[in-house]
């Protein structure tokens, strides 16, 4: 089993281990059906928590597997397939990932509807959630970190991949804001977990509404530029797809949502010293980095001074808790409002480093390199599509992006009754750009130039 499950982790695309070498060296069982029940009665539904050691450093990390076993073939599951073998515990089996079973899905839903508690797992509701326990499933595609299925029209469980003891933000946050009736989130209306054999708690999964006529942020910028660049002979608030209203109105909603989250969760106010901390970190992610992208070395020195600019701060920071990775693919747009999804914060971070309080501007930062890069992806794409580079285009895409994240700021800006901190969005923005520098000389060379070209611009506009 443990072959097959380390054959079927490492080829998943939400495996977050891509190219180090590893193997399944334990795994723990979590059963969400009876192992004794009759074969006809469907299969048997477990979690199995594979915990995987990579070769070089011993280090290790634990990945779910929802998995449904059979005692035939399912040529229905193939694509989903974990492996055969010989369990010790169910007999010869054929055993498939559970979240592509229609037939297993329910006992999600089950658990939910009638709080099971098990021994093994707890199933918790916020609330009185209806849920109808007939709903077909659909898995969605396009995930990297986790796996999500859609239960009919109204519900949608998060299942995590890759799960730490503690916490998940998450859930703790979207517990809150729920329960404090905010209303640029899709409700939670629970969560799943158990108890590790240290006693900690270790979250699995959660149910929370599912936004069935939502437009995806991302998706709703890029239509934008698309419009602008297949005219060429507008500006961008002249161009029929100008996208900057919906930009002040997202502005709007993420000020509401931060107010929220200061009401629901502990503030404070940041010291000198855990200032100059920051800046330490944020330096030190730089330094991290020039190996890695030799092209920053000629920006090195103005973005030091911007991140040391934060140190010298006279005015009151207050901390408190954020998103923590907050971008235009985390907001759906509704025939309502905006709302904010994916509470987690940066899933490369440790559990208990994305719990911590942090300042707004971080999430407002993410939100102003998210305008910078879809217009810069926008560009190129054109010119790919096109065979066409100019100067008009590279004109157009920077145009677009100031207009709307300057929209995006005073959306935030009014609802927040805070002027903007240009040092402190600066330094955060400056920071924000280093890591995606990293993540793409690593990931996808071929769109460095998007981050690179921030980072000039960054560098020359404050130097």
């Amino acid at each position: 089993m443990k072959e097959q499950l380390t054959r079927y982790i490492e080829r998943a695309r939400w495996f977050g281990g891509k190219g180090r070498s590893f193997e399944v060296t334990d795994s723990r069982r979590i059963h969400l059906t009876d192992p004794d029940s009759p074969p006809d009665t469907g299969p048997r539904v477990t979690i199995e928590l594979a915990e995987l050691t990579y070769a070089g450093g011993g280090s290790s990390d634990v990945y779910q597997v929802p998995a449904s076993f059979y005692a035939e073939e399912q040529p229905a599951l193939e694509h989903a397939l974990i492996g055969t073998w010989d369990d010790d515990e169910l007999g010869v089996v054929w055993c498939y990932d559970a979240l592509h079973d229609h037939a297993a899905t329910p006992v999600w839903l089950k658990g939910f509807a009638t709080g099971l508690d098990n021994q093994e797992v707890t199933f918790r509701t916020v609330g009185s959630p209806e849920i109808a326990l007939d709903d077909r499933s659909t898995l969605l595609s396009g995930e990297q970190s986790n796996s999500s299925v859609v239960f009919g029209e109204s519900g949608l469980m998060k299942v995590f991949r890759r799960v730490t003891p503690g916490v998940n933000p998450d859930i703790e946050i979207l517990s809150a804001l729920t329960e404090a009736g905010n209303d640029h989130i899709a409700e939670l209306y629970g969560w799943m977990e158990t108890v590790t054999s240290e006693g900690g708690v270790l979250q699995l999964a959660i149910l929370q509404q599912f936004l069935r006529t939502a437009s995806d942020g991302w998706e709703l910028a890029l239509a934008s530029l698309r419009n602008l660049f297949a005219d060429g002979t507008v500006t961008a608030h002249e161009a029929g797809g100008d996208f900057a209203s919906e930009a002040y109105r997202l502005g709007v909603a993420i000020a509401e949502l931060h107010a929220t989250m200061a009401e629901v969760f502990p503030t404070s106010t940041w010291t000198a010293e855990q200032l100059g901390e920051v800046a330490d970190a944020m330096s030190v992610r730089l330094e991290a980095a020039l190996p890695v992208v030799p092209e920053l070395e000629e920006h090195a020195s103005e973005l030091h001074a911007q991140f040391d600019a934060i140190r010298h701060i006279a005015h009151p920071v207050v901390s408190q808790r954020v998103h923590g990775d907050l971008h235009l693919g985390q907001t759906l747009r509704t025939v309502k409002n905006w709302k904010v999804i994916d509470f987690e914060g940066e899933p490369a971070k440790p559990l208990a480093e994305r719990s911590l309080p942090d300042i707004p501007w971080r999430d407002v930062a993410g939100m102003v390199r998210s305008f910078g890069y879809a217009a810069e992806l926008s560009r190129i794409d054109h010119e790919q599509a096109t065979g066409d580079a100019d100067e008009q285009d590279a004109e157009l895409a920077q145009q677009w992006a100031t207009r709307n994240v300057g929209a995006f700021l005073d959306g935030y800006r009014e609802s927040s009754g805070q002027e903007i901190d240009e040092s402190l969005l600066t330094a955060y923005t400056a920071d924000k750009a280093v890591y995606e520098t990293v993540y793409e000389a690593r990931n996808r060379p071929g769109w460095l130039s998007i981050p690179l070209s921030a980072v000039q611009r960054l560098a020359t506009t404050h130097s």
